[in-house]
């Protein structure tokens, strides 16, 4: 992926991207519920997000799933981010519930699960 001043685009610019990126999101968040892990879908220019848990969004561009990692580049200090092929939402869903269950250990907020308490 290139880097642009708005963000990524995929080397292949010129093309569609294989799949609708809110089609791609359904895929990922239906692979994510089998694990018992919800998401919100949000769509708009291009992208679809799924809002998973604090500091873990899955975004799309129909060509990839891209989230943060959960570290930073040890030369440039910016966040490293995770990427996986839109083709592979059950592979993603289990890369995706592996750091979804590492930021609930360190976030276990009841407001954040929905907990009216």
């Amino acid at each position: 992926m290139h880097s642009t001043a708005t963000g990524f685009r995929p080397l292949s610019a010129h093309r569609e991207s294989p799949v609708m990126p809110s089609q791609a999101a359904r895929r990922l968040r239906d692979e994510l519920a089998a694990l018992g892990i919800q998401a919100d879908i949000h769509e708009g220019h291009g992208l679809a997000l799924m809002s998973v848990w604090a500091d873990l969004v899955v975004w799309t561009d129909g060509w990839c799933y891209r989230w943060w990692s959960g570290r930073k580049s040890s030369h440039t200090g910016r966040w490293v981010y995770a990427f996986a092929p839109v083709d592979d939402p059950v592979t993603t869903a289990r890369r995706v519930a592996l750091r979804y269950a590492e930021l609930r250990q360190n976030h276990p907020s009841a407001l954040l699960m929905g907990s009216s308490s």
